[in-house]
């Protein structure tokens, strides 16, 4: 299900052409994924239930324990509960603009994206997913004897656009001392990058699991999130929710939490049942979901709720400096039109409940 965005060309800013220009071929590049939900904002359904509809990646996290275990079904009895699968934070962001959706995964520089600008999108984050760790990388095929960041100056590097993949090469770049300008980007979705991988159309790449696993088998791993996180400039998968459903069904978000929470501590408690629930969404052996599954870093629901996370009711914590600073850098390379301001950023965050709703 590889559905990019319009290419951007290669010299232009990697940000494209305003919002409102890529509405209508992003709308359509993602209709094939909401087919069967509604686009407007009603509240029930013909049977009298109210939905909700979830956008997922195929990645390695608790948001799929949560699915396979239908825990959010078991919590909203009452709700016609749709699962959407999305291949990037590109096409996220413009079904929540279309209002196709409820909840969605989505990562924190596509977030970042989401609240610039005068006209944001209409959503606010109100859980963490995940850190990126080792399972989002920038991996050079063997072949091309590049063994260094730097040495990919004159090459061919892909990545899906507007993603944290996508802010992590370019912060790569720039700690190697390189400018977009001294590589060819080019902006493929995860499966396509395998697809040019094999045939050699790319030298690099940086994307996500499962993905990335496929690259490693004949590439060398040059730099990883992880490794730019600790430089200062951490990623992480958010979970955000329409400002519709905080209005219409606050009571669901709460349910949502706590199925969230849930996964996390089942990622703990249980890890052999959680490597299972994996597997079987993935589509791969327990033992492969067990290897990507302790690549990623995944947070406890009160470290979640905590200063140095998400926060609380009131009080946000330091996911507020670290999607500030993801913004004013997105800016500086020319990627938005203008960083949003902390007090933007803080306006699109949903602390309501944290952490009492967890308990």
């Amino acid at each position: 299900m590889s559905r990019s965005l319009p290419r951007v060309p290669v010299g232009s800013p990697a940000g494209g052409p305003p919002r409102r220009l890529l509405l209508a071929g992003a709308l359509a590049a993602v209709s094939a994924a909401v087919a069967g939900c509604s686009s407007d904002s009603a509240a029930s359904t013909s049977g009298g239930s109210k939905q909700l509809r979830i956008g997922y990646f195929a990645f390695p996290s608790g948001d799929l324990i949560v699915k396979n275990k239908k825990l959010l079904e078991k919590a909203l009895p009452d709700h016609r509960i749709t699962w959407i699968k999305f291949d990037s934070g590109a096409t996220v962001n413009q079904a929540f603009i279309g209002k196709s959706l409820d909840i969605a995964a989505l990562g924190s520089s596509p977030f970042a994206r989401g609240v610039s600008g005068a006209s944001p999108i209409p959503y606010k984050v109100a859980w963490v997913l995940d850190v990126a760790g080792e399972n989002e990388a920038l991996v050079a095929r063997k072949a091309t004897g590049v063994f260094d960041v730097a040495g990919l100056k004159g090459r061919t590097i892909a990545t899906p656009f507007a993603s944290t993949s996508h802010y992590s090469l370019l912060a790569a770049l720039t700690k190697a001392g390189l400018k977009t300008s001294d590589v060819k980007l080019v902006d493929l979705q995860p499966q396509a990058i395998l697809a040019a991988w094999q045939r050699g159309d790319i030298d690099a790449a940086y994307v996500w699991l499962p993905t990335l696993d496929e690259l490693r088998k004949t590439g060398t791993q040059l730099t990883s999130s992880k490794e730019i996180g600790a430089d200062g400039k951490p990623t992480l998968d958010l979970a955000v929710v329409s400002d519709e459903l905080i209005a219409r069904d606050p009571r669901a978000i709460d349910a949502w939490r706590k199925a969230q929470a849930q996964a996390l501590r089942l990622l703990k408690s249980d890890p052999d049942g959680s490597v299972k629930a994996v597997a079987a969404e993935l589509g791969i052996t327990a033992a492969d979901a067990r290897a990507q599954l302790a690549q990623g870093v995944f947070l406890t629901p009160e470290q979640v709720a905590s200063a140095d996370w998400l926060g609380t009711d009131g009080s946000p914590g330091k996911l507020l400096s670290y999607v500030t600073d993801t913004g004013r850098f997105l800016s500086g390379q020319k990627q938005i039109d203008a960083a949003p301001s902390e007090g933007a950023v803080r306006k699109a965050f949903y602390l309501k409940g944290l952490p009492d709703v967890l308990k």
